[in-house]
């Protein structure tokens, strides 16, 4: 199990650093679909240090499993606070991508859960 915990620790946290870097860039893609559901863009640097947070504590899981394990919990709520904010917005085309990144953002956490 802990090899599996690595491999999705690893691709969860390169997908969270690529989406924080677009938060951080101000990417054109991100920004259009935040204030289409009414996210002030001064929240994006916070949201970004959130994602690279995760990202560094899903790592950093790989060594101590306990840090792992609670930035997999952060990582599920973000995701789950993103499927929630699409929902209450009305706006059912973008809660497919953060869906499908809180669900595979649960398997750290049983994974690691399981292998403490």
């Amino acid at each position: 199990m802990f090899v599996a915990y690595v491999v999705l620790a690893v691709l969860l946290s390169l997908v969270l650093i690529a989406s924080g870097r677009g938060k951080l860039v101000k990417d054109e893609k991100i920004t259009t679909g935040l204030t289409a559901i009414g996210v002030p863009l001064g929240w994006l640097p916070r949201l970004a240090a959130l994602e690279l947070a995760g990202a560094l504590g899903l790592l950093a899981g790989t060594g101590y499993r306990p840090l792992g394990v609670a930035a997999a919990v952060g990582v599920v709520l973000y995701f789950a606070g993103a499927v929630i904010a699409h929902l209450r917005a009305k706006d059912l085309k973008g809660v497919p991508t953060p869906a499908v990144l809180l669900l595979l953002a649960v398997a750290p956490l049983v994974l690691g859960a399981a292998t403490v």
